[in-house]
């Protein structure tokens, strides 16, 4: 699975150099995977540039999941109505290991044009206001172990994040929502959103940070939480 998650949006062909440097597994190990998993039918190999890319597998996989998600029909007109009725991108998204993966996203363009952003996006757990919403709906114990090892990923720099993330989970239980700034220029407020059977996304708002700051992240806020009960409504028909 380490050689598979070293593929990314924007990389299409990756070498066993590649991959081992992205993975950091040895390359005779790399070697000995890559070579499996293309017998397998996950990697197809490309002979001129020695290279290897995801099989069409993949596709038929996510178009698997997509079929066992409702949130096409259900989830996505809400967000598309408060996007482009407040001027805003709004995401949904599930955990994957260490990071989050939009299962909808949608986007203003340059020309201010919303669009449905690809589904599958990732975005990092400990630094953004949807993964924090995640790690706040969790139990401590559960909790507890992510962060050991995103800890480990961070050395000196943990204690900071440590600390936004407990103030996140803190707001959170006080106010429903908490708040980010992952991206220059961009402000996030996230939910936690619990579905029926126990499965914990995320529910986010970004904006264009303002001038006025406080007073947009309580608006936004109080519409997040409002689309985050329609979704609920929904899903509990």
């Amino acid at each position: 699975m380490q050689i598979l998650r070293s593929y990314r949006s924007g990389v299409d062909l990756l070498t066993n150099a590649d991959l081992a440097d992205r993975s950091g597994l040895p390359r005779p190990t790399v070697s000995r995977l890559t070579r499996s998993l293309v017998e397998q039918g996950f990697l197809d190999y490309d002979i001129p540039s020695k290279g290897y890319r995801l099989s069409p597998v993949f596709l038929s996989l996510a178009y698997v999941f997509r079929q066992a998600e409702d949130t096409e029909e259900t989830v996505y007109p809400l967000m598309r109505k408060l996007a482009e009725s407040e001027g805003v991108n709004v995401g949904l998204a599930l955990p994957n290991q260490l990071e989050m993966v939009y299962v909808e996203s949608l986007r203003e363009s340059r020309r201010g044009v919303f669009r449905r952003a690809a589904s599958g996006s990732r975005f990092p757990m400990e630094s953004t206001s949807g993964g924090r919403a995640y790690l706040a709906a969790l139990g401590r114990e559960q909790r507890d172990a992510i962060l050991k090892r995103i800890k480990e990923k961070h050395g000196k720099g943990w204690a900071a994040i440590q600390r936004e993330i407990e103030e996140s989970v803190a707001r959170i239980a006080k106010e429903g929502y908490c708040v980010a700034h992952w991206q220059p220029g961009m402000t996030a407020v996230g939910a936690p959103l619990v579905k029926q059977d126990g499965r914990i996304y995320s529910l986010t708002i970004s904006f264009h940070t303002p001038d006025s700051l406080a007073d947009s992240i309580h608006r936004y806020g109080q519409l997040l939480l409002g689309l985050k009960q329609d979704i609920r409504d929904i899903w509990q028909a």
